[in-house]
């Protein structure tokens, strides 16, 4: 059975940070993309990040570029998003889902067919 468990979720002053952990089981580490997906309230479901555990390549919604960093510990089989600079509009839950690492780079374009979702986990940013 595959499983991918988030954590790191919290309450977070506006400008703080919050990194995210999400360790996958029952699949092929290597061969999947993993993306954060986030669904805010009212707000369309928005791909924010994704890496290819394969060779590392990662991609970025212009939203979160060049304050959220994605990285993987493929001997963990974990996949990290560490969040700085946050700001009101990043509050919502935070899913990590599995791709087919061909189409990673879909994630963050909102055309990713997800294999794999994880129940996800809750980022409250407040002022």
């Amino acid at each position: 059975e595959v499983q991918l468990v988030e954590s790191g979720g919290g309450l977070v002053q506006v400008g703080g940070s919050l990194r995210l952990s999400c360790v996958a089981s029952g699949l092929a580490f290597d061969g999947y993309g993993i993306g954060w997906v986030r669904q805010a309230p009212g707000k369309e479901r928005e791909g924010v990040a994704c890496i290819t555990n394969r060779d590392g390549t990662t991609y970025y919604a212009d939203s979160v570029k060049g304050r959220f960093t994605i990285s993987s510990d493929n001997a963990k089989n974990t996949v990290y998003l560490l969040m700085n600079n946050l700001t009101l509009e990043d509050t919502a839950v935070y899913h990590c889902a599995a791709v087919d690492d061909r189409y990673a780079y879909r994630v963050v374009a909102g055309l990713a067919r997800y294999e794999h979702w994880g129940q996800g986990t809750q980022v409250t940013v407040f002022s």
